[in-house]
Parts: structure tokens; C-alpha cells; sequence
């Protein structure tokens, strides 16, 4: 093998392809239409197609259903806490929603809301953002009380 020198160096053969020159003739093989087909939208100049074209075919995002309604920006959403949560999981006294965190009865940042599924027998009095008639209900009954913020 003969000493590599900068004079003699050469890219790899087959590593620098020529480009095919289009539209230079027929004898150069690509003249007349230069590889665009004869007729047609592609054959014209400044043709390109959209990113979502699938060949005429009804594309993917006009096939999808309508989706019926919309989203009410005034709408609440709460952390929902049940009567008999606080009955299995937490002592009688007094609480608020820092206390239901601290109890790891709720985990997010959402305002609370009481709601009335399962039983009371212990005295709670709760300072929370939204509760049901029937929750607030049945706190009173068990000699509890529910104090709702606004």
C-alpha cells in the first residue's frame, strides 16, 4: 500500500454520486418532462402538496367525529371527600382542608367538597369549601357541624 499523502487523497469510490441534471434534453434521459409524468397537479410549477395529503383520499383529521358541547371555563373541580372517610380515618374534633391534607384524606391543591356516601357516628366539625345537603346533613345528626366557605 502506498504512503497516504494529501496530494493523493480521493473519496471512496461510490461515496460522491453525480445528480441526475433534469430537463436538459432527451438525450440526457430525464428532458421533456424531467420525471414529473406527463399531465397533473405534479407536473406543474410551484407544485407541492400539503403535509396532510394522502392522494385524494379523505385525510385522517376529516374522518374524525365532531365532538359535540364544550368546556365551561367557570367550572369547578373538587376533591372529593366522604362522610365515611372521615369516619374510618380520622378522629372527632375539628378540621379544615389543611387538616384533610395533613390526614392524606386529600392530596391535590383542588378546593374540597363533602359528599354523604357511608356513615357518621363521631362529631366532626369541618370548615370546607362545598359540601352536599345530605353531608352536611348527616354531620348535624351524628352532633356535628359544617361550616361551607365562600
Amino acid at each position: 500500500m502506498s504512503q497516504i499523502m494529501l496530494h493523493t487523497l480521493k473519496p471512496a469510490p461510490g461515496s460522491r454520486k453525480k445528480s441526475i441534471r433534469r430537463g436538459r434534453g432527451s438525450s440526457a434521459g430525464r428532458g421533456t418532462t424531467a420525471g414529473r409524468g406527463t399531465k397533473g397537479y405534479g407536473s406543474r410549477a410551484g407544485s407541492s402538496t400539503a403535509r396532510n395529503f394522502e392522494g385524494g383520499q379523505t385525510p385522517l383529521l376529516m374522518r374524525q367525529p365532531k365532538l359535540a358541547g364544550f368546556k365551561n371555563p367557570n367550572h369547578k373541580e373538587y376533591e372529593v371527600v366522604n362522610v365515611g372517610d372521615l369516619e374510618l380515618k380520622v378522629k372527632a374534633g375539628t378540621y379544615d382542608v389543611k387538616d384533610l391534607k395533613v390526614q392524606k384524606l386529600v392530596s391535590t391543591n383542588k378546593p374540597v367538597k363533602l359528599l354523604s356516601r357511608g356513615e357518621v357516628k363521631k362529631k366532626f366539625e369541618i370548615t370546607i369549601n362545598a359540601a352536599s345537603k345530605a353531608a352536611i346533613a348527616a354531620i348535624e345528626k351524628a352532633g356535628g357541624k359544617v361550616t361551607v366557605l365562600k
